[in-house]
């Protein structure tokens, strides 16, 4: 592969736009039942579409990710997107040769419909009269967003966590439409380990006296209990290991115990700010719903114990040693199962200390097998 271009590098500079549909009366109908409309959806591009149309890879985004996937807003800019390792010239979903989509999803906060925006029927946010949506909902939605695209056929579909969720449900809900798909780190249902974990974490969102029902947007946010949530999160997404090589039980700018309620050790002033730093960007609500919705995505209730005979893509399925989120044994499970309806697939587990959050780390092994893989089925259409 060749070498990164840097913060400068032009090639970077995403600009993010948004897509509007299901206008009244042509609302979106949710798994709920509950109808929607309409529906704005921000998302980004990168490279260009050939005039087949045949190299578009749609990357799905985590439970607090957004459509700026990689590159720069401007080259003053801090950081560049969530997966600027993997998405790029050169790297390996490389936007010299693929058109790389990625649309952040309703019920979101950064720039999609969700509870934080304005009812256009009241004139209010929505709080918690927003309705309830599920993985499969954000992937209808993003399936419209491609068809106002113009694109039929999707070369792959990738994403990790909560995006591997959707990577599974867009193949087994568009089958016709998915060439290869990347599932990393994920899960066709959520654990009652995983459940429990996002269920104290909303408990405590609920709990902050700010929280009001859902319906704070005009007095103040209940910033302690989402600060909280995300801190349990952190734990999840981290690994005993990569704790221990990290923190350890160092203190924090101290020599000695102070025997008081504080921060004390590394570990705790390190979720702290994790704390502090989420409730910059992210909103209360739509941290309840994003995780409700993926606890109740369950590919086999949704489809029956034969979920994955409806699917036709080529698949790379890549766990991590370190992921007790989302174990291993989970990703086996899956691959079992598409081996058992005859698809193609691929299985890595990758030996990472990281935890559950490997995926979004450099790796030079997973550049490589994405590179290989998308260049594998990009050569099988030419």
């Amino acid at each position: 592969m060749r070498i990164r271009p840097g913060p400068a590098g032009l090639w970077g500079l995403w600009k993010k736009k948004t897509f509007t549909f299901a206008g009244p009366p042509d609302r979106l109908r949710l798994e709920s039942g509950a109808e929607i409309g309409p529906i704005t959806l921000a998302y980004e591009t990168c490279g260009t579409l050939n005039p087949d149309k045949t190299n578009a890879v749609l990357v799905l985004h985590a439970l607090s990710g957004d459509s700026h996937v990689a590159g720069y807003y401007d080259p003053k800019d801090a950081k560049p997107g969530w997966w600027d390792i993997m998405v790029g010239p050169g790297k390996g979903i490389d936007t010299d040769q693929y058109f790389v989509i990625c649309s952040n999803i309703i019920g979101s906060c950064c720039g999609s419909t969700g509870p934080a925006s304005v009812n256009p029927e009241t004139g209010e946010e929505y709080g918690t009269r927003f309705p309830m949506v599920t993985i499969g909902d954000m992937v209808e939605a993003q399936k419209a967003l491609l068809d106002h695209l113009g694109i039929d056929t999707l070369l792959s579909v990738i994403g990790g966590s909560v995006g591997g969720m959707q990577v599974l449900e867009w193949c087994a809900r568009f089958p016709e439409r998915v060439r290869s798909a990347v599932p990393l780190a994920t899960t066709s249902r959520h654990s009652a380990l995983a459940i429990a974990f996002n269920e104290v974490a909303r408990q405590a969102i609920m709990a902050d006296p700010n929280w009001n029902e859902g319906h704070y947007y005009s007095g103040k946010k209940p910033d302690m209990g989402l600060a909280i949530a995300r801190m349990i999160g952190h734990i999840t997404y981290l690994s005993d290991e990569s704790m221990r090589l990290k923190f350890g039980r160092k203190l924090q700018n101290r020599s000695a115990l102070s025997f008081e309620f504080g921060a004390e050790f590394q570990v705790e002033s390190y979720l702290q700010y994790q704390g502090k730093k989420f409730i910059e960007r992210f909103d209360a609500n739509s941290f309840l719903y994003i995780t409700k919705a993926a606890d109740y995505f369950d590919l086999a209730r949704q489809y029956g114990f034969k979920a994955f005979s409806r699917c036709r893509a080529k698949f790379l399925v890549v766990s991590y040693t370190s992921d007790w989120l989302y174990p291993t044994y989970q990703s086996r499970e899956m691959v079992k199962a598409m081996k058992k309806n005859d698809l193609d697939v691929s299985f890595c587990e990758i030996d990472a200390q990281w935890g559950h959050d490997a995926f979004l780390l450099p790796n030079d092994r997973l550049d490589h097998l994405m590179a290989g893989f998308l260049k594998g089925v990009f050569d099988e259409i030419e």
